[in-house]
């Protein structure tokens, strides 16, 4: 999960007050944009942008063997953390920074333990793409609603309660045959996976915690977040990857990293639209939708396999995770 599907998945989440995204950076009751657009035309690009992102960071990892997550996610901020910046001196769309009192003591308590679980839910999400499909991924993600109400019942933040329970096992019994039935099933890839989950959980979790009722929708959030996730990556990117990303990058050329960040910075921007159209159903069936031409693309473009069991299973998880979202999470 790049930056900007962090984003993707953000704007699901908080149109439905549920990434990501971002999957991605989230903050509840985000104000919609002055600029209207119709649900009608800014899904349709949304899931373009999403399914983009995703699949120009597989060709890149696994095409291209360009196999260093941690300087693309670095990079991919770095861009945002530029990006926003013009953004806000030149358009409206970045106005609710005006709204946010960033004190401090805010950073030091919200802002920067909120992007250490961004950083490592990127670094992680990228990572998985090295040992495991696009397709086994996408369905993987199908547990992200599992572990947020997991972490959330653990803290006693949120009351468990039967219909919830039966969600939980719907989903977890999906993943399970989805996962079950992966051919090219990698241990250590499904761990990373798993952990990228368990960070973007947490985050979304501390969001809720830490910055209730605070007005960020997702390009303002990026603001405050791609400068400090950057920082950190760039910190761990010598102990990491080192100089050997930089090697490559005469290789790959400078037009393919401008494209990739280009794009995934669109999304976000897409993401702030799409906050402001449609209901939660209506988006959540987007997220569906996005997800079933993704493992189809996975399919048609890198070769991947999908079997009977993966398909059934997916289902049961995509029929758990649609309960979840219409039930609004209680």
């Amino acid at each position: 999960m790049s930056s900007s599907e962090g984003a993707s998945d953000q704007a699901k989440d908080v149109s439905e007050d549920r990434e990501t995204l971002l999957p991605q950076p989230a903050v509840a009751n985000a104000p919609a944009p002055k600029a209207k657009l119709s649900a009608a035309m800014i899904i349709p690009i949304w899931i373009v942008l999403s399914s983009s992102v995703i699949i120009y960071n597989n060709y890149l990892y696994n095409t291209l063997q360009f196999k260093y997550p941690v300087f693309l996610v670095t990079w991919h901020l770095v861009f945002a953390a530029i990006g926003t910046r013009i953004l806000q001196r030149t358009t409206n769309l970045l106005d609710g920074t005006r709204d946010v009192a960033m004190t401090k003591d805010m950073f030091l308590k919200s802002i920067l333990p909120i992007g250490l679980l961004f950083s490592g839910s990127l670094i992680l999400s990228n990572t998985a793409y090295l040992y495991l499909s696009v397709s086994y991924i996408q369905m993987l993600k199908a547990f992200n609603p599992v572990a947020i109400l997991l972490i959330s019942w653990t803290f006693r933040i949120a009351e468990p309660n039967r219909k919830l329970a039966l969600i939980v096992f719907m989903i977890s019994c999906g993943v399970a045959l989805a996962s079950n039935g992966e051919l090219r099933f990698n241990l250590f890839g499904f761990l990373v996976q798993a952990a990228a989950v368990g960070f973007e959980a947490s985050r979304l979790v501390m969001i809720q915690i830490l910055l209730h009722g605070l007005k960020m929708d997702p390009l303002v959030s990026l603001h405050y977040y791609a400068p400090v996730c950057a920082i950190l990556n760039i910190i761990a990117l010598p102990f990491t990857e080192g100089l050997a990303p930089f090697y490559e990058l005469a290789r790959i050329g400078p037009m393919i990293l401008l494209s990739n960040a280009a794009i995934a910075f669109l999304l976000n921007v897409a993401a702030v639209f799409l906050v402001g159209v449609g209901s939660g159903l209506v988006l959540t069936l987007a997220g569906v939708f996005k997800d079933i031409l993704l493992i189809t693309g996975s399919v048609l473009i890198f070769g991947s396999l999908i079997t009977p069991l993966q398909v059934i299973g997916y289902a049961i998880a995509l029929g758990g995770l649609v309960l979840f979202k219409t039930s609004g999470g209680k």
